[in-house]
């Protein structure tokens, strides 16, 4: 079933031209124009990338840290003992544990938005993965979120640390920042993320990779971006 689109979104719409592909300052702009959300709201860049994602090799997935920040404070949790636990402390992990937070996440509590863990407590926090899988919350190092370096990994969410990765049909969609945020400083992000996507192309690729790269708000429209203005 189509979903319904309200007045405003459609006002919004109704500002894109569809047939056109903006140059990132441009689209960022109109973005922030059009925005009609009454909170400040998230913006979003997706890519849609020619890649199997049946094939281990063509599927991406890592994280990347923002130079201008998210907007958005995060609550990070880190499953680690002993001076480990001391240092994840230490770099302002929120809640930090061993099995007394598997147990709590098992009780039903979910309230944060980075989960790290070194490498031993693993075989504890894989008890977790049919709740924190789904939520893409699970710890994993291919986005550096399990580490011996756990004030590292905690600073770094802190600071802006985004992760992606393709979803079933070849898109990645990441958050670069808010509406609020001056349009110098989203287009340094999403130059950042644009850079750490082209880089990660697989080698068995052919042909094009970046099919289309487009930009919106959390309610918004989204807006075609000239890859080729990245640069």
């Amino acid at each position: 079933m189509a979903r319904k689109r309200g007045k405003q979104y459609k006002a919004a719409l109704e500002q894109v031209d569809p047939a056109k592909v903006y140059p990132v300052q441009d689209a960022v702009e109109l973005v922030k124009k059009i925005d009609y959300a009454k909170f400040d709201a998230t913006v979003e860049i997706v890519f849609k990338l020619n890649v199997d994602t049946k094939q281990a090799d063509q599927q991406l997935r890592g994280a990347v840290v923002l130079p201008n920040g998210t907007g958005k404070e995060q609550t990070v949790i880190v499953f680690a003992k002993g001076d480990k636990a001391k240092d994840a402390e230490a770099a302002g992990a929120d809640f930090v544990g061993e099995a007394d937070l598997v147990e709590k996440i098992q009780g039903g509590w979910l309230d944060f938005d980075v989960a790290i863990a070194t490498p031993d407590m693993m075989a504890q926090v894989g008890r977790l993965g049919r709740v924190l899988g789904p939520k893409g919350l699970m710890p994993n190092p291919k986005t550096g979120t399990v580490t011996m370096d756990v004030a590292k990994a905690v600073q770094e969410s802190k600071a802006g640390k985004v992760t992606y990765r393709t979803d079933r049909d070849g898109n990645v969609a990441v958050p670069v920042g808010k509406v609020s945020f001056d349009s110098e400083k989203l287009i340094g992000n999403l130059k950042t993320i644009e850079d750490v996507i082209v880089k990660a192309r697989p080698a068995s690729v052919r042909g094009i990779y970046v099919k289309n790269v487009s930009i919106s708000s959390t309610f918004g429209p989204g807006v075609k971006v000239d890859l080729e203005s990245f640069e």
